[in-house]
Parts: C-alpha cells; sequence; structure tokens
C-alpha cells in the first residue's frame, strides 16, 4: 500500500524506520510552517512526496541496504569515476521507488 499522507507515511516509518521519525516530524513541523508562511500547499507537497520515496526505498530491505552503503561509499570516494558510477546506481534505486505504486510519483516531475 502507497502512503500518500503525512499520517500514513509516519505510520509506515513507524514499522519499517523508526529511527527516522525524529527526522519526519522536524521536517513535517518546517514543511508545515513554511505552507503556511508562503501561503502554498507547495512544502507539504514536496515532504509528502520525499518522504514517500524514502518509505518506498525501506519497504523493501534488500534496496534500503544497497543505498545506505552507497551513500557512504560516496562520502569517502575521490574517484570522480567511482562517484559517477555511484550516482548513477543511487538515481536507479530512487528512480524504481518512484515507478508505479512504489511511491506514486511519476519519473521527470519529483515532488515539486
Amino acid at each position: 500500500m502507497t502512503a500518500s499522507t503525512p499520517e500514513e507515511l509516519r505510520r509506515a516509518l513507524t514499522l519499517l524506520a523508526p529511527d527516522a521519525l525524529p527526522t519526519f516530524d522536524a521536517e513535517r513541523a518546517d514543511a508545515l510552517r513554511q505552507a503556511r508562511e508562503q501561503v502554498s500547499a507547495a512544502p507539504m507537497r514536496r515532504f509528502v512526496g520525499q518522504w514517500a520515496v524514502y518509505v518506498a526505498v525501506e519497504r523493501h530491505p534488500e534496496q534500503a541496504a544497497a543505498l545506505w552503503d552507497l551513500k557512504a561509499r560516496a562520502a569517502t570516494t575521490d574517484s570522480h569515476e567511482e562517484a559517477r558510477a555511484i550516482a548513477a546506481e543511487i538515481g536507479r534505486i530512487l528512480d524504481a521507488a518512484c515507478d508505479g505504486a512504489g511511491a506514486g510519483i511519476e519519473n521527470g516531475r519529483g515532488a515539486s
């Protein structure tokens, strides 16, 4: 099931990645503040889109582990070639999370 509201995302995180809840709550509060200041739903749409992708990745433990490993490698590499390869693989994982029912986000549009 695709989570598409902050409440559904939070429930999913409670099961999949409880350590992410403090970050989720802080970012949600910030998105709400921005939405009020801007009188716009865009900050909340962005927030929901980003966290929907996070949840979609976390629903597949092997995929999530690969993503976190790639991020750690990216932070330590000095090779531009390796960095490009890592970025491409991260992109493939995130694209897969965005496809179809994964996060309910169309590729190319993002969560803006």
